[in-house]
């Protein structure tokens, strides 16, 4: 918000120079941007009256004034301005002085004419940024011969505050002077806003149609206005140094209004009204031309001010051109309401707008306000414009309208969280200048929030406010309390470092996908999964949450693909998620996919690419890592983005905790992924659980190995026969190991030959034959009795 600060310190005016205000108020949540002064440099401009006004004899477009300026005798000035006349008061630069951009007023003849002086326009002041086709007529009651800077109060600051979208209630100059008032224990001087005499008892009907968005609602119709007067020079200045354009008298009115209390109005030309006022949705094909020319398409979910038969204005954004004021217009609907901000959010943004009056709606204006700035909209145009004044029609919805927030704040919690002790008085003092009602409880303070705090709830709102008034500054500094007692830690997790650690060390790069996935994407390696959809998504290819990380793996795979990437190894680490919003999960996971050789290019291996066990490799190192690699098992399943020859399901500790496989030949068809790759996808609190390492004594007894052949149909897994040779292979097997899988000449059909060999020790005497025979012939005996198997001599 934009604002000057001699208009402000008509309301209050604590003894700081400008930049201390400025640092004050910044320190105090209400963030100055920028100080600017209202004016450029210039010296030797007074106010003047031009006498008298010929023609030039040498040019038709110049004319030959003659000046009081208040020296001792008028003096000649040539000027080409198309609007000077005899009688004006102007600025009027005198020889020697000098205006903005280092122009010195020297004497001169224009056309053979001698010229002392400059009669000057708002923009060769430096009063307005474009370029105005004449001088600046001062109202007749001006001084002559007063400094113009004097005289205009030009050694003024525009002050820039960057508001937070809470702080909606400082969007005017009461709300400023409010905060400046509360921080410097000063009195704010307000403006009058006693109700103006009623003329006539003519009154609009207003019907509100949508009460949840419009609960109040006030207007009054003005008989007589004359809207061809000049707005003061006071107002006019008052609203540039805002940063407002004076337009007409109605319109510098309701602005003016605006920037002082906070409450956006509007004014309609009566005449151009079909029956009454009616605040309601728009309807499908309702159009309205802006008062900016724009023509817009309404939408219905926006809130539209209306008459009985058409659109006149979107509420709390901006008026339609056909009923608002003009020239001829005699008779004006004044309106000032209070629209929720959820009805106000978004709309203007919606149609490529951004009004002032949208952006305090949305931020919400005081519902208390209405009627009090219609009452000081009222008295400023019956003063300029004239007329007489109806009577207010008032149109409430209590049951929609916000409700009244008491809060507790309790003594101890203030003081622990400021760390301090703050008078009792002081805190009250404090809180009554913001506007809240306090009332002393034993424990504290019963407080009632002030209509236009739409931000303070909460017993914490309570304790910002307080503690920003007393100013942070003034608050102690301490060190916060730490407890240095060591906290226990799980050694035996494996940390994500760990895990990411081994990844790259086998060769993978880490990736980072979106949440979200395309839903063709998900609906073709994922066909049953259930993952809730965005309301607003980024783009039409993210708009799903991803059930799984292959799908966003796949895509990473194949943008290196496409980009000459031939050797592909690509994983990560986050969550999926399944179910709908209302029973959702969020797994963290860790995934990866591979593709293209096996090894780097290079002379010393051969180029081959990948495979499924290349893959299953790599994960089972991830499994080494926390120290019971016998705790997983693997076995082969179904998944319906994976090939079913070459698909594993993983188990930890017999629960499911992930998929091992071949992407299926149709999902990279569909994908578009014109390689083979293989990948996993694992739970990452599965591969965080371990065990902590623990020392055995080494034995310095001689190993005994036996290597067993079986010959067993190539549906049982391998496995489980690993499982049942280690359940029977006693208490000193030290290791067992797959070494072979033969199938071919000398196998029969649908046969398999497994060879596994099997280390014993004892810790403390060496084993004899007799007790590792007895071992072999025991897991021997099992496995033909459980696989059927065959013993290969």
């Amino acid at each position: 918000m934009k604002f000057s600060e001699q208009w402000l310190r008509e309301w209050v005016s604590p003894r700081l120079d400008t930049q201390a205000m400025a640092d004050q108020a910044t320190m105090a949540g209400l963030e100055v941007d920028a100080i600017e002064p209202v004016a450029k440099a210039f010296t030797g401009v007074v106010v003047a009256e031009i006498l008298t006004r010929e023609p030039h004899p040498n040019a038709d477009k110049l004319s030959v004034c003659t000046v009081d300026d208040g020296s001792p005798a008028p003096v000649q000035v040539v000027c080409g301005a198309p609007n000077v006349a005899a009688g004006q008061k102007v600025p009027f630069a005198r020889v020697g002085g000098m205006l903005p951009g280092d122009f010195k007023i020297k004497k001169a003849k224009l056309r053979g004419v001698e010229s002392n002086g400059m009669i000057c326009a708002e923009s060769e002041l430096g009063l307005a940024e474009e370029a105005s086709p004449g001088i600046m007529v001062l109202p007749a009651t001006s001084s002559v011969g007063e400094d113009f800077r004097r005289y205009m109060a030009l050694d003024d600051n525009a002050i820039d505050i960057d508001l937070t979208p809470n702080r909606g209630d400082c969007l005017s100059l009461k709300g400023l002077a409010r905060e400046l008032g509360a921080l410097n224990r000063l009195a704010v001087e307000t403006p009058d806003t006693s109700p103006v005499p009623v003329g006539h008892d003519t009154v609009l009907p207003v019907d509100i149609a949508s009460p949840e968005h419009c609960p109040r609602y006030v207007g009054r119709v003005i008989h007589g206005v004359n809207v061809n007067v000049e707005t003061p020079l006071w107002m006019t200045e008052r609203l540039r140094r805002s940063g407002i354009r004076a337009i007409d008298p109605v319109v510098d009115v309701t602005n003016y209004v605006m920037v002082e209390l906070g409450q956006p109005l509007h004014a309609f030309d009566r005449d151009n009204l079909d029956g009454g006022i009616v605040v309601r949705k728009a309807q499908e094909g309702e159009r309205l031309t802006l008062l900016d020319g724009q023509e817009i398409s309404l939408r219905p979910e926006t809130l539209l001010i209306a008459d009985h038969q058409k659109p006149l204005a979107v509420a709390g954004v901006m008026g339609g051109e056909g009923s608002g004021v003009s020239a001829s217009t005699r008779t004006i609907f004044l309106e000032s309401a209070f629209f929720t901000p959820l009805a106000i959010a978004g709309q203007a943004r919606s149609y490529g707008l951004h009004t002032e009056a949208s952006h305090r709606f949305e931020r919400g204006v005081d519902p208390q306000l209405t009627a009090t700035a219609i009452e000081r909209a009222s008295a400023l145009l019956l003063a300029i414009c004239g007329g007489e004044a109806g009577p207010l029609t008032e149109v409430v919805s209590d049951v929609h309208c916000p409700d009244t927030r008491r809060i507790t704040l309790r003594a101890r919690r203030l003081e622990k969280v400021l760390g301090k002790t703050l008078d009792a008085g002081d805190v009250e003092d404090i809180l009554a200048r913001l506007g809240f009602d306090v009332a002393a409880t034993a424990d504290g303070w019963d407080v009632t929030a002030p209509s236009w705090r739409f931000d303070a709830a909460i017993e914490e709102d309570l304790i910002e406010e307080v503690a920003r008034i007393h100013g942070y500054n003034n608050l102690p500094v301490r060190r916060p309390a730490m407890r240095l007692a060591l906290r226990p830690d799980n050694e035996a997790g494996v940390s994500q470092a760990q895990l990411r650690r081994q990844m790259v060390a086998r060769g993978y790069q880490e990736a980072i996908t979106y949440s979200f996935v395309a839903p063709e994407l998900q609906q073709a390696m994922l066909p049953n999964a259930v993952a809730p959809a965005l309301a607003n998504p980024i783009s039409s290819d993210l708009s799903v949450m991803r059930a799984s990380l292959l799908p966003g793996l796949v895509r990473a795979v194949d943008y290196n693909l496409k980009r000459q990437q031939s050797r592909v190894r690509l994983f990560e680490t986050g969550l999926v998620f399944n179910g709908h919003l209302d029973n959702l999960s969020q797994t963290p996971m860790l995934g990866a996919l591979a593709c293209g050789l096996r090894y780097p290019e290079g002379w010393s291996s051969a180029a081959k690419p990948l495979d499924f066990y290349d893959v299953k490799g790599d994960l089972e190192s991830l499994f080494a890592l926390g120290g019971s690699p016998q705790d997983w098992r693997m076995q082969s399943g179904k998944h319906p983005s994976l090939h079913p020859g070459q698909c594993a399901q993983i188990f930890y500790r017999g629960k499911h905790a992930g998929w091992l496989g071949t992407l299926h030949p149709e999902v990279s068809r569909q994908v578009g992924l014109k390689t083979e790759a293989v990948g996993f996808e694992v739970s990452l609190e599965a591969l965080s659980e371990g065990r902590v390492p623990a020392f055995r004594p080494l034995s310095r007894y001689p190993e005994v190995r036996r290597d067993l052949a079986f010959r067993v149909a190539d549906g049982v897994p391998v496995q489980s026969l690993l499982d049942t040779a280690r359940e029977n292979a006693g208490d000193c097997l030290r290791e067992i190991r797959l070494f072979d899988v033969y199938a071919g000449q000398g196998v029969a059909q649908g046969y398999k030959s497994v060879a596994l060999g099997l280390t014993w020790q004892h810790p403390s005497r060496t084993l004899n034959d007799d007790e590792i025979n007895q071992l072999v012939d025991s897991i021997v005996e099992q496995i033909k009795r459980e696989f059927n198997a065959e013993l290969r001599g």
